[in-house]
C-alpha cells in the first residue's frame, strides 16, 4: 500500500477541463486539484454539471484532491469583504458535492502581539471564523494555505479557534522562499494537515533572489521532507504544483516522475 497518493493541479496542464483530466489520466497520478474559477467556479457549475464532472472524474479513475480558491484580496482586508466570504461559502459547498470536501485558501500574514487588535487582525479572524463555522456545517474542510509565517505561530493561531474544519494545506516551497524552514514546518504543524502541494524552490539563484523551481532541483530535501510527512502520519495527497513557468505542465510532469521515487507507483 502506497504511503501518499500523487496528484496533479491541473491548470498546469494549460488545456481545457476534459482534455487536462485526459493528461492527468495519462501521467497516471490518482487525483487532481482544480481552481473553482470559469466553467468549474460554483456559480457556473449546475446541479447537473457537478453529476457530469463527478462521473467524467470517476471515467479516468481520477479523484478530486481539493478545491483551490485564488482570491485577489486577503481575508484580512476589509474592502468587498462579503462577497469574497459568500465566494468561498459556495465553493465549498461545490466541494463537497464532487467529492473533496476541502477547499484551499491562502492565510494572511498573522499579527504580532502588538497588532492583535489591528482592524486587519480583527478582519481575518472573523472571516476564519465565519468559513470555519460553515464548514463544520456542511462538512467541508477549510485548508488554509501559510507561507508568511513559520509553523508554530500558524499553529498556535489555528488552536486560538475552537472550529473543527479548518486545516492547512501545506506548501514547502511557500516556507522556503519567505525565509523558513519547511521541516519545521512540517512537525509544527502535524494533525492540522489535510492536503499538501509538492514545490520546490531555490533561496538564491543567479537571477539573485529566492525563485520557485521544479520539484526535485530546488534546496528542498524530499527523502527527509516524504519521511517527516510519514513521520506526522499525513497520509494525504502530494499535488504537484508549479506557478512560475513558461513549462508548468512539463515540469509538473516531471515533478511527478521524480517523486515516485520516494512515493511507488501509483493505482
Amino acid at each position: 500500500m502506497n504511503r501518499f497518493k500523487l496528484g496533479i493541479a491541473l491548470e498546469t496542464t494549460g488545456l481545457p477541463p476534459r482534455r487536462a483530466l485526459q493528461e492527468a489520466s495519462r501521467l497516471g497520478v490518482n487525483g487532481v486539484q482544480i481552481d473553482a474559477v470559469g466553467d468549474l467556479s460554483p456559480d457556473k457549475l449546475t446541479e447537473t454539471g457537478r453529476r457530469e464532472f463527478r462521473t467524467l472524474l470517476r471515467s479516468y479513475n481520477l479523484e478530486l484532491t481539493a478545491l483551490n480558491c485564488p482570491l485577489r484580496r486577503g481575508l484580512d482586508l476589509a474592502e468587498n469583504l462579503q462577497p469574497r466570504i459568500d465566494h468561498l461559502r459556495k465553493v465549498m459547498q461545490l466541494a463537497f458535492d464532487l467529492g473533496a470536501r476541502k477547499i484551499v485558501a491562502p492565510l494572511p500574514k498573522l499579527p504580532g502581539p502588538e497588532e492583535s487588535q489591528s482592524p486587519r487582525a480583527t478582519t481575518a479572524r472573523e472571516s476564519i471564523t465565519a468559513l470555519g463555522q460553515y464548514g463544520d456545517r456542511v462538512g467541508t474542510l477549510v485548508a488554509l494555505e501559510p507561507g508568511l509565517d513559520p509553523g508554530d505561530k500558524v499553529r498556535d493561531y489555528l488552536n486560538s479557534f475552537d472550529i473543527g474544519s479548518l486545516a492547512i494545506n501545506f506548501d514547502p516551497a511557500n516556507l522556503l522562499l519567505n525565509g523558513f524552514d519547511p521541516l519545521a514546518g512540517l512537525t509544527a504543524l502535524a494533525g492540522k494537515i489535510v492536503h499538501t502541494h509538492a514545490r520546490d524552490g531555490r533561496t538564491a539563484s543567479p537571477a539573485g533572489g529566492p525563485r520557485e523551481v521544479a520539484v526535485g532541483s530546488g534546496d528542498i530535501d524530499w527523502l527527509l521532507y516524504i519521511a517527516t510527512l510519514e513521520s506526522i502520519e499525513y497520509r494525504g495527497y502530494l499535488t504537484v504544483d508549479r506557478e512560475a513557468s513558461e513549462h508548468r505542465f512539463a515540469d509538473v510532469t516531471a515533478g511527478v516522475r521524480f517523486l515516485r521515487r520516494f512515493v511507488g507507483e501509483q493505482g
